[in-house]
């Protein structure tokens, strides 16, 4: 049964994952395991499912290191050359997961003839925690890639475009293009608030309405409506909100470094 192999990935999937001991197996490490298991060495798994060769690695540790006994044993050199296989423990796991995964993916058809696609996917977004407050949905608009660092634009969900810098070797490692569908995260101090006239260095001036002030004894969380619908989240101090002159109704820029912005994608 090969139902990790890429090209039975259509356009509306799940994932099911392994929870080991304290830790927990991803599906993309599963389907890792199982192209091993069909070509007998890291590189060439690494290579069917379009995961780089150090990554592979780190998730063959990982997937070790979480297991009660070993999934995968490693050989190097000899008469037979290096390479890697399933243990009987790995082989084992593998065929629950490919029944398991099979039963999934009869229950997903099911959902997407009932039209359900975009009501799982907005629950699968809700259901993510961070300790980021500001988590914004959005799709890669363009990505420009430089020796050490991209700049992504994203368009969140509603229009408003939000810039991140972040590095080449982490965009490669998510495997950002355009349209690929991303996470992004800012914590709410990264989050400058000033008027619409004020300008700084920070790649992102996102204006809108602000939504609510909570007001603490030292600071204040703002949080500001942007014309698309996206919200964000600002702590100042009451004195910033007083200066400014923030009110609930009244305008205020949020201005954000693309180096603050955070991006993830699902594994």
């Amino acid at each position: 049964m090969s139902v990790y192999s890429p090209k039975h990935i259509g356009a509306f999937t799940g994932s099911l994952g392994l929870r080991l001991g304290e830790g927990e197996v991803s599906d993309r490490r599963l389907r890792l395991l199982a192209a091993l298991g069909q070509t007998g060495s890291i590189s060439g798994a690494a290579r069917a499912i379009g995961m780089t060769y150090k990554a592979a690695w780190d998730a063959i540790d990982a997937i070790n290191n979480l297991a009660d006994k070993p999934l995968v044993t490693t050989r190097h050199g000899g008469a037979k050359g290096g390479g890697a296989e399933l243990t009987e423990e790995g082989r084992q796991l593998l065929e629950a997961w490919e029944r398991l995964n099979g039963m999934q993916q009869e229950l997903l058809a099911l959902f997407e003839r009932d039209q359900l696609t975009d009501q799982l996917d907005l629950l699968r977004r809700i259901n993510m925690k961070t300790s980021a407050r500001n988590h914004l949905a959005g799709r890669v608009k363009a990505i420009t890639h430089g020796p050490v660092n991209s700049e992504v634009i994203v368009e969140l969900h509603g229009g408003d475009d939000l810039v991140a810098v972040i590095t080449r070797h982490s965009a490669d490692e998510m495997g950002l293009t355009e349209g690929s569908a991303v996470h992004a995260l800012i914590k709410a101090s990264f989050v400058i608030l000033a008027d619409a006239a004020s300008r700084t260095s920070a790649r992102n001036h996102l204006c809108g309405e602000i939504a609510r002030i909570e007001t603490g004894a030292v600071n204040s969380e703002v949080v500001l409506a942007l014309p698309g619908g996206a919200r964000l989240t600002a702590v100042v101090t009451n004195d910033s909100v007083k200066s400014l002159g923030l009110r609930e109704g009244g305008k205020a820029c949020a201005q954000i470094k693309a180096s603050h912005v955070i991006l993830g994608v699902d594994d």
